[in-house]
């Protein structure tokens, strides 16, 4: 139903292929996944399937895509051109009411497609479920969803993989969350980029997600056993061929001029030798490379940063938590300790993101602790006209210059990304970029709203035992279920009654 043949882009800012002749068919039943560390084209490959015109001003296409039917894509963020809209403005072209099984699987009325409702005021799960909705009153037989588990709460997460699971059209997809990949994906499209980002490639799996993991695994582990052996076994056999040649060099080199006929038979065995030693070097040639593989980012905390286990980080109460007027929740309170690692979740819109800015209003002054803030929205906290390393620099030595960028080249960031204008970077690389700060500014209190978001399935592994050993406190907010199960100690649920433990 959609067939990709021979596709190749590169980006056009530092010539760098982000997919290189690449071929694949998304047929019925699938529902394949697109992963891939952040800035290696996941999106820009997504939207290329769309509408090839989206990204030619930055990237050089070749390569065709064949669709049989109509593809329908449902992009990482509502256009601001929608955002006035009312529900009844979007839905008012279709003929919804031929779709009320659609609208029931999204757990929707047919009331709320005719409210006055704006767009603007929705919550990031209904702006998923109206976009979605909308896409599917024009029966496409393909779905591209760019990134749709972004802003969603837990029960709207799992809503998701069961409209996925239960959806008759083919979908391919982006998406952080590690539990819906595990949960939906049945196709996986891992983009690569290897060698410093100078070679990329595609692999694909037509298997579950863990299941594409362990075989990914025993695949390297078996490449590099084959690639070692015969490096063995060449270095056993060249160091016996050397000790053959100079024996018979030395033989050569003794031999009396009286001998001629020892003289012909060192020659000849003399070739022999040396026809053995070119042999053996054609063999190395064709030895098993070893396997190449892109590692997920390297990161940690300084394990001098700590806070005392006692030691009290906040006391926190909050009569009535207002939202423009609105309350939203009421009597809460919060203990924080040192040591301690605390998520907050809860539906969207419940006010999680504004208590956490009430919490850092009480924090970010402080002197006894050194706290840092993650916020949902990256614009307040990143300087976007700004590059990387002048972010991340503080004293300007050459020392402090020399981590800087030892720190974002294990973070995968090329020399170009580290000195370009933050602006153009990805979501994730951002969050990578907020998260290396706080790294190198040795923050020993962290307030992080959605801190997996943006990454990659295979680097959110590394960011949560990063923060799991992290021996500071930290306050976070957060859907993602894995990170609320591995990293906290302690999960609230932030209801209109105040925080309840989970």
């Amino acid at each position: 139903m959609l067939e990709l043949k021979n596709v190749t882009l590169r980006l056009k800012s530092d010539d760098r292929t982000l997919v290189e002749d690449f071929s694949f068919t998304l047929g019925r039943g699938d529902r394949a996944v697109l992963i891939g560390e952040e800035g290696n084209g996941k999106s820009t490959l997504l939207q290329f399937i769309a509408d090839r015109s989206a990204v030619e001003s930055y990237c050089e296409c070749s390569g065709t895509v064949v669709r049989r039917g109509t593809v329908a894509m449902l992009h990482q963020m509502m256009p601001d051109s929608m955002l006035d809209l009312t529900v009844a403005d979007l839905f008012e072209d279709t003929a919804w009411y031929d779709h009320i099984d659609t609208l029931e699987s999204l757990g929707m009325d047919t009331e709320f497609l005719v409210s006055g409702q704006k767009l603007s005021t929705l919550s990031g799960g209904e702006k998923v479920r109206v976009r979605l909705a909308r896409l599917l009153m024009d029966d496409p037989d393909v779905l591209l969803l760019d990134e749709p588990t972004n802003d969603l709460d837990i029960p709207t997460l799992e809503w998701l993989e069961r409209f996925l699971l239960r959806c008759r059209q083919p979908v391919l997809y982006i998406s952080h969350d590690e539990t819906l990949i595990e949960n939906t994906a049945n196709v996986i499209l891992h983009l690569e980029q290897l060698l410093h980002k100078r070679v990329t490639r595609v692999n694909i799996t037509r298997a579950p997600y863990r299941e594409y993991l362990e075989r990914r695994g025993r695949q390297f582990e078996h490449q590099n056993q084959v690639a070692f052996k015969q490096r063995a076994d060449y270095d056993r056999q060249l160091q016996r061929w050397r000790q053959i040649h100079d024996r018979v060099e030395h033989e050569q080199n003794t031999i009396s001029r009286g001998d001629p006929h020892g003289g012909r038979l060192l020659k000849k065995k003399m070739r022999s030798v040396v026809s053995t030693g070119k042999r053996l070097e054609r063999e190395a040639e064709n030895f098993t490379d070893f396997a190449h593989r892109e590692e997920a980012i390297l990161t940690r905390f300084d394990e001098s940063v700590s806070l005392p286990a006692g030691k009290v980080v906040i006391d926190y109460e909050l009569g009535r938590l207002c939202v423009g007027g609105r309350e939203l929740s009421r009597d809460i309170r919060l203990i924080v300790t040192g040591g301690v690692t605390v998520g907050i979740t809860g539906p969207n819109g419940a006010g999680k993101s504004t208590l956490l800015d009430k919490l850092w209003e009480e924090l970010r002054e402080r002197k006894d602790i050194t706290a840092a803030l993650m916020p949902q929205d990256y614009a307040r906290a990143l300087p976007f006209d700004d590059t990387p390393v002048r972010f991340l620099t503080r004293s300007g030595s050459k020392e402090e210059s020399v981590i800087i960028h030892d720190r974002l080249a294990s973070m995968r960031f090329t020399y170009e990304e580290m000195n370009g204008p933050i602006r153009s970077l990805s979501g994730g690389q951002r969050a990578k970029l907020l998260f290396l700060d706080m790294v190198l500014r040795k923050a020993d209190v962290l307030l992080l709203d959605e801190p997996t978001r943006n990454f990659s399935p295979l680097s959110a592994p590394v960011v949560r035992e990063a923060l799991r050993s992290f021996r500071g406190a930290i306050i976070s907010v957060s859907h993602d279920r894995k990170y609320l199960s591995e990293v906290c100690d302690t999960v609230y649920e932030l209801t209109p009654s105040g925080l309840l433990r989970r």
